[in-house]
């Protein structure tokens, strides 16, 4: 039996404004109406001995991951939470010996949760062909036939053929991303492959080469794994076990090391949309070349990509540029220099800013709320609350609030009494005092909320209680 790893832990910083810590690029539809993340696993249909998905996310993300899945009608075999970021190896080891508990004989199909394939029938193939390698113990990485001289991937120079496998090969080394003359070199010689970061093994033979390679990780993950519990659907690994563990990927860790590596090549229509220029490559421009998305007048303009996530956009005799539009952020970015985004959310780290880190919509399991103004002492959001939904029964030591319902039927707890509120009615909520909102209706709840008070922070929240088993 294969059992899919989807890994979904990354941060996506070069494709900000639009991918933030708190809503990164897998999670959402930047190619089709889907989300990266959903694309991924629907592309597994129809691939045989095939059980259901495990995802490994961050544990801030798990509702958003566990909501994506619903929407596409898949139910996976667990959400594990990393409680914090330690790359792919750690990552993968949880999951399999969380594979290893269904079956002594699984085998592994690790993909990263933000990739694009677009040609899934040799996709399925090479997947097939992988799984064959794999029940050798073999530890098998995809490796991509080059287009390009890209320098913004690794690279696979492939070894001697591999007997009784077509396109096989066992792996003679991995190279780091090369400069351009390099990548220039490797492409010519036609031995060099683009490592794309998927792989298929068995669990243990994963866990016994990593044991091998890098005990301490793999002590790390069999303790975090086994120290862990299950809270509704998400498997919560021990977070001390865990955070001790060092930080690396599987290439690193495993790949690199060991004598079973080997390699399927595949011409699949990959892309690891890592960038804005990798972005709207991948996706078919107009006759100018513009890949345009939103309300857009874009005159003169060629080989442009712009994205408008709010407002209307004018672009007028731009060429080779990126123009991403989000409500608080604007990236104006020649393409050339699409990798470079980084330095943004950097200076934005050091500044102490919060625009990589969330959107003025902030999604919650309960909906989401969105920040419409804020000043001295107040701000104001607009919260939508789902059908049935509700949030934590909370107190706040800093702020007060005022709630008026827009649209919808609430149930309000203040202190001891509870109170039903419709459209055009309002509460107020003083500092220090328990309260909960509850949707009680068929229809989304709309409100606007009014918070004043000397310190307005997301961490003045003291639960009691929550459906949601949030601290």
């Amino acid at each position: 039996m294969i059992y899919p790893i989807i890994l979904s832990g990354g941060s996506g910083t070069r494709l900000w404004p639009l991918s933030r810590a708190a809503l990164p690029k897998q999670f959402l539809p930047l190619v089709t109406d889907k989300t990266l993340f959903q694309e991924t696993l629907l592309r597994l249909s129809g691939l045989a001995d095939l059980a259901k998905p495990l995802v490994v996310c961050n544990a801030e993300h798990r509702f958003l991951a566990a909501e994506q899945l619903r929407e596409i009608d898949i139910s996976p075999l667990s959400l594990v939470l990393e409680p914090v970021s330690r790359n792919t190896a750690p990552a993968v080891a949880i999951a399999a010996f969380a594979a290893l508990e269904q079956s002594a004989d699984a085998t592994l199909l690790v993909l990263p949760a933000d990739h694009l394939v677009q040609d899934v029938a040799a996709f399925h193939a090479a997947i097939n062909q992988a799984a064959e390698l794999a029940k050798q113990d073999k530890l098998v990485t995809f490796g991509i036939t080059p287009d390009s001289a890209a320098t913004g991937f690794g690279y696979i120079e492939r070894g001697v053929a591999l007997e009784g496998a077509t396109a096989s090969y066992a792996v003679a080394r991995f190279v780091e991303k090369p400069d351009a003359d390099t990548a220039q070199r490797f492409l010519d010689s036609g031995q060099f492959f683009w490592n794309s970061g998927m792989f298929v093994f068995k669990a243990s033979v994963y866990l016994q080469e990593l044991e091998k390679f890098a005990p301490a990780i793999y002590a790390a993950a069999k303790a975090s794994w086994h120290g862990g519990k299950h809270d509704l659907d998400f498997s919560r690994v021990d977070e001390a076990a865990f955070a001790a563990s060092p930080s690396d990927s599987i290439d690193y860790a495993v790949m690199e090391h060991t004598r079973s590596a080997a390699m399927v090549t595949a011409d699949i229509g990959w892309d690891d949309v890592g960038s804005w220029d990798a972005l709207a490559a991948a996706i078919p421009g107009d006759a100018n070349g513009n890949v345009l998305r939103g309300d857009i007048f874009a005159p003169q303009t060629k080989n442009t990509y712009i994205r408008a996530e709010s407002r209307m956009v004018t672009a007028i005799g731009l060429e080779d540029m990126v123009v991403v539009e989000t409500p608080d952020a604007v990236l104006v970015a020649h393409k050339d220099f699409s990798q470079n985004v980084k330095q943004a959310v950097e200076y934005l780290k050091q500044a102490e800013r919060s625009e990589h880190l969330v959107h003025r919509r902030v999604y919650r399991p309960w909906g989401y709320y969105e920040g419409i103004d804020q000043g001295k002492n107040y701000q104001v959001k607009r919260i939508v609350v789902n059908p049935g939904q509700k949030l934590s029964l909370q107190l706040h030591h800093y702020r007060s609030e005022h709630w008026i319902v827009v649209a919808g039927n609430a149930k309000v707890t203040v202190g001891r009494a509870n109170r039903l509120l419709h459209a055009n009615e309002s509460i107020y909520i003083p500092v220090g005092i328990k309260h909960r909102l509850e949707n009680i209706g068929e229809t989304p709840l709309y409100l606007i909320e009014v918070q004043t008070g000397s310190y307005l922070g997301e961490d003045d929240i003291v639960r009691f209680e929550d459906v949601y088993q949030r601290t």
